[in-house]
């Protein structure tokens, strides 16, 4: 029963008849591992209808718990396949491209996604509503951990202090990490009254039952997870083969793909007029990175890395994260959007992208 009715989507969505490339792409990179360009395409057509079976599950969960829940949810299985991509990274001492990766991330959910999902739904519907106090706590929360990452990167510049750069980075990520733990008691337990939505559902067919939700949000995440290292593997040098910077591949390709799912429920949320979906996806997941997954990927770095990680990033990558905040911050603080929002927003995004795209920072 239950696989009939994911069987029964798939054959009614022709977008999810690309799921034939998960199989294909995986095949391919023990059969020619070699040739990146073919694994990067295949890739990219592997994980578009992996992120839109996976929207499809997270609506039917977040239609039963409510959205803050579902948007929790999303933004958690959805940075489950950053957090893989960074750990074997990690493990390979690869630090730049951790970093980059954590930075591109926290950049794309906080502009790409959140501007998108303004700009989809405000074409389908006059003005919309959400709820600013969720809004305003993610912002919140992303704003203190910008702040953890900007000591790091100014104590490690200043002469005859980078000694402390590496203590003091353990010691701000289980401090994040308190704070985002605190800020979940605070957001679904004890002032969960204050987050319930004001968005509204449109009518449509009833969701997936629960239980077939949650079983194909955690196949699908595992098959995301497998067909986004093929994709990480290849990237790199497809790139240069199509004239892309180092600088673009991280922040805009990598964090694009790597964010499909999310963005994916996010836009699909909006167009169904439930913005606080899309909004508790766009900046849980910001928050989730900063707080969260970069302090826990510091930790790691002392178990299964070569040496230990520290929270210093380069001055452009802290001034991008530090604009993206406040821009979220000032476009959400009205409870109210329109398409021109979901413009602005992503123009400051397009800003970003097309500097890295012509001037790559130095290594």
């Amino acid at each position: 029963m239950q696989l009939t009715l994911v069987l029964r989507e798939i054959r009614l969505t022709p977008l999810l008849w690309l799921l034939a490339f998960v199989p294909v792409v995986l095949g391919s990179e023990h059969l020619w591992p070699d040739r990146h360009v073919l694994l990067f395409l295949l890739s990219v057509l592997a994980i578009v209808p992996l992120a839109a079976l996976l929207s499809k599950a997270t609506e039917a969960v977040a239609a039963r718990t409510g959205d803050a829940v579902g948007g929790l949810l999303n933004a958690t299985l959805g940075n489950l396949t950053e957090l893989v991509i960074a750990i074997t990274a990690l493990h390979a001492g690869q630090y730049l491209l951790v970093k980059a990766s954590v930075a591109g991330a926290i950049v794309a959910n906080t502009l790409f996604m959140l501007g998108g999902s303004f700009f989809i739904g405000g074409l389908k519907h006059h003005e919309q509503r959400f709820n600013r106090v969720n809004a305003r706590l993610q912002s919140s929360l992303l704003f203190l951990a910008t702040v953890a990452l900007i000591i790091p990167s100014l104590v490690g510049e200043a002469d005859g202090r980078a000694a402390i750069t590496q203590p003091l980075s353990l010691g701000l990520s289980l401090i994040l990490i308190v704070a985002y733990a605190l800020g979940m008691v605070f957001s679904l337990k004890t002032h969960k009254e204050v987050f319930v939505s004001l968005s509204h559902d449109e009518v449509g067919e009833a969701p997936w039952p629960i239980a077939v939700a949650l079983v194909t949000l955690a196949v699908v995440t595992l098959l995301v997870a497998l067909v986004s290292e093929v994709f990480v593997s290849s990237v790199q040098i497809a790139a240069a083969t199509f004239g892309m910077t180092p600088a673009f591949v991280g922040f805009v390709i990598v964090a694009l793909v790597g964010a499909a799912a999310e963005m994916t429920t996010a836009f699909s949320a909006a167009a169904k007029d439930r913005l606080d979906l899309s909004v508790s996806v766009a900046l849980g997941s910001a928050s989730q990175i900063a707080l969260f997954v970069a302090p826990l990927l510091v930790i790691l770095s002392y178990m299964i890395g070569p040496a230990p990680m520290t929270l210093q990033f380069w001055p452009g990558a802290i001034v991008m994260i530090l604009v993206a905040t406040m821009a979220a911050t000032l476009m959400t603080n009205g409870g109210r959007s329109a398409w021109f929002v979901g413009v602005m927003i992503l123009i400051v995004y397009a800003i970003f992208a097309f500097t890295l795209f012509l001037l790559p920072p130095a290594a």
